[in-house]
Parts: structure tokens; sequence; C-alpha cells
């Protein structure tokens, strides 16, 4: 959202209020910082051990108060967490118009990814402007009976926000400063002539996977990293007990893998644009790793994000031990495969999608 923000403060027409539920406090203090976001309202709902019920509850309440006072003319929510969902609801208890960013992706199966597949869903009914972000995401909107003429395609706001992090981190001054942060946090020498390791940066949160699939998950990063001796694995561990768990459980003490706190998102992109692929669970990585060159494997049984695949710069292997391994060993032996999901092209968008929402809005 970052990116439509920045855009709307370079209209006069427009102004933003910015709400936020810090449902994941952490990581959202990290982003507004790296973009400079003070919010207008900050609900602040995180408690130890929260659930859905709560999140839900908590969203509802605080954003009633919030859209009593401001009644805006239209409420912008952006992708399918908990809070977005909510919001829309909100908006739509108080008949405001909804803009739903990142509209009409789809798994079509209700309870994978669990639970944010039935949160867009529901946004996708409650919306009246549906940003999509590819024609594939279109379809989807068009099969469930949406009008076409409340569809825009516009690319992915998520590929604006990485490209604007990668051209600030292209001076000497900033590359010395990151490597030196990496080397003085956490021990990693991401610029060293003399450790020729390939990277294998890997992040997982998934709900869906809790349990087995994150024991499985751990399995295979530690078979792939007693095998090769060519390789170290970077793991920024998801702050979730039911992640690190596992993670610590199973990976602690193993000289290949390097395990860290969750980064912010500056030095997050800086170790993406250093790694050599990218072993995840997640929906926006998907869509930026490619703009970096980085192979993505996903470690889910379904994705929301078909396109990556049929593009080539994604391949799904689920949450199977043994297939994970495979793969991961089979790309780092083969050079023509590599390349090839290295090279092709990134179609979630070309950095302007925030541009062509605002332009939207402003008509």
């Amino acid at each position: 959202m970052a990116p439509v923000i920045k855009q709307i403060e370079k209209q006069p027409s427009l102004k933003s209020i910015i709400c936020v539920t810090a449902q994941h406090r952490q990581m959202l203090d990290q982003a507004l910082k790296v973009f400079g976001i003070t919010p207008d309202y900050d609900l602040g709902i995180m408690r130890p051990d929260q659930d859905l019920f709560d999140i839900t509850a908590s969203a509802l309440i605080g954003l009633n108060d919030v859209l009593k006072k401001e009644r805006p003319d239209i409420v912008l929510v952006q992708g399918d967490t908990t809070t977005a969902f909510i919001a829309g609801l909100a908006a739509y208890y108080f008949k405001i118009p909804i803009g739903h960013i990142e509209a009409g992706l789809r798994t079509y199966n209700k309870y994978n990814p669990f639970p944010e597949e039935k949160n867009r869903h529901l946004l996708s009914v409650l919306s009246d402007f549906h940003f999509a972000p590819t024609e594939w995401a279109k379809s989807n909107l068009l099969k469930e009976g949406v009008s076409e003429e409340n569809i825009w395609i516009t690319g992915n706001t998520v590929v604006d926000a990485l490209l604007s992090i990668v051209e600030s981190q292209r001076s000497e001054t900033e590359i010395r400063a990151l490597n030196e942060y990496f080397r003085m946090r956490y021990n990693l020498n991401l610029q060293s002539a003399a450790d020729r390791r390939k990277l294998i940066l890997v992040t997982g949160h998934r709900r869906e996977n809790f349990g087995v699939g994150f024991e499985n998950i751990c399995l295979a990063l530690k078979e792939i990293a007693e095998k090769r001796e060519d390789i170290k694995i970077v793991y920024p561990a998801h702050l979730n007990p039911n992640v690190q768990k596992p993670v610590r459980s199973i990976l602690n003490n193993n000289q290949n893998i390097h395990l860290i706190e969750p980064l912010e998102y500056e030095p997050f992109v800086y170790l993406m644009s250093k790694s050599h692929l990218i072993l995840t669970d997640s929906g926006g990585i998907q869509e930026e790793a490619p703009s970096l060159g980085k192979p993505v494997f996903l470690m889910r049984d379904t994705t929301e994000r078909p396109e990556g695949i049929s593009a080539g710069t994604v391949k799904l292997v689920g949450v199977e031990k043994d297939k994970i391994v495979k793969n991961i060993l089979e790309m780092l032996d083969n050079h023509s495969l590599y390349k090839k999901m290295s090279k092709a092209a990134n179609p979630y968008g070309d950095g302007k999608a925030a541009e062509r929402i605002v332009r939207i809005l402003v008509k």
C-alpha cells in the first residue's frame, strides 16, 4: 500500500487518512519506518496468542470508530489479510465505496491458504473498485460476476515498492552499509570474495503449514545443508511460535544454516538480491523475486498466483521433504534450468501500478 499512499500525496485533489490495525506490530512498524509513513489511526489490536476471532472482533470495533468519525469517500484495502477483509466489511456497513488493491487472486480451495482465500473472495463481493494485478486475476473476477467496467488491470503495487527500494540501494555507500549491517548483526559476509557459497534464502509463515508442514520444511533444509557444502541457508524466521518451535528444534547448530530474526524491508530486499534462489510459502515474494532474477520454489500445495508458474519464475514444490530436497539439489546443479528461471520475465508488473490506481481514483 505504501506506493499508493505516496502517489496520493502527489495529488492536490486527494487526501489520504491512514489507519493500521497493527495485526503484526513489529513487522508493521518496520515497514512504516522504511517508507516514512505515519498512520493517522493505529488500532494496536495485537495481543499474545491472538486468534482469528480476536483479530476480527478487535479490528471491526476499532474501525467502527474511525469510519464514523472520518466518513471517507472511499476505503482502499490491499491483499487478503483479515485486516483487509474486516476493513472492507466495516466500510460496507457504512455504505462507503471500497477499492480492493490486488483483487482477483484465487486458489478456489477455501482452506488453502486459510483464511486468506475467503478473505479476498469476500472482499470481491463487497468491493466497488477492483484493481487486478494481471489478466488472469481479472478473468477470475469476471467468472464470479463482477462487472468488467469495475475492473482495472494495474500490475501489483508490491513490485512498485520493491523497485523503489532496489533503486535506493545502488550507491556504494548504501551497499557498504548493508554489508556491514549483516556482518555485524548476523555474522553474514554477503560480499566476501573468500566465501563462494550460494545463498539460499528461506521464508515461511503460512498458517496451513503449521505442524507437520513446517517440520517437513525444516527437515528438508537440514538435509540440503548436510549434503551441500557449497551453500549457506539464511532463514529470517517468523516470530509466530508455530514457526519458531520447529525451526529452532530442528535447524539449530548447523553451520550452513543461519537462523536470524525477521528483517526490516530494506535489508530483506538486499538479502533477496544477494540470494541464489529463494524457498518460500509467501505470496508477495512470488511477485518480487522475479524482478531480481531469483528463481522461487514455493512450499505450498496451491497458489493464487499461477502466472509465475506459467512464466517459469516460480515452481510449486509443496511441503513434502523429499520433493523439496530433490528440486533444490537439481537447481543447484542444473545451470541451464537456473538460467531459464532467472531470466524469465516478471508477469506481475512494471513498477507503475500505484500510478495507475491513483489515476483511476482521480477520474
